[in-house]
């Protein structure tokens, strides 16, 4: 997703443009990695000094629930990025150490749904954890 996109989103759902939320997006962009929270912070304070954290975490998590931002956990911290461009139902591989992303087609549920009838599934999250070739 780019920041006009994202930013065309905030609109529909009715947020409005600021240029706190346009400096997120754009940090995000380009950026195929999960960012943890108080890297936002660290790079937001050279452009909004007096932000405060608990400013940056509201954005952060509004942003997630309008489907502009993913959400993960690393390390104990919740790290955050860009939901991706790719099309159709896809899950991830997340670098534990650099945080970058690869985008897996395959998904599991098929035998999740063998292995829990007259279950009701609403939603799933399918996450692989590990090293990238970069950092391997």
């Amino acid at each position: 997703m780019n920041v006009e996109t994202a930013l065309q989103r905030l609109k529909e759902k009715g947020y409005k443009r600021t240029k706190q939320r346009e400096r997120m997006l754009e940090i995000f962009s380009g950026q195929d990695q999960y960012i943890a929270a108080k890297e936002i912070l660290k790079e937001f304070q050279g452009y909004f000094p007096s932000v405060s954290y608990d400013t940056i975490y509201r954005n952060l998590y509004m942003l997630t629930e309008v489907d502009i931002l993913e959400s993960t956990e690393l390390g104990g911290e919740k790290h955050f990025r860009l939901s991706c461009d790719t099309d159709g139902h896809h899950h991830h591989f997340i670098c534990t150490d650099c945080g970058k992303t690869k985008s897996i087609a395959f998904c599991p549920m098929e035998n999740v749904h063998e292995n829990l009838k007259g279950y009701d599934i609403e939603n799933h999250k399918f996450e692989i954890y590990g090293k990238c070739p970069q950092c391997h």
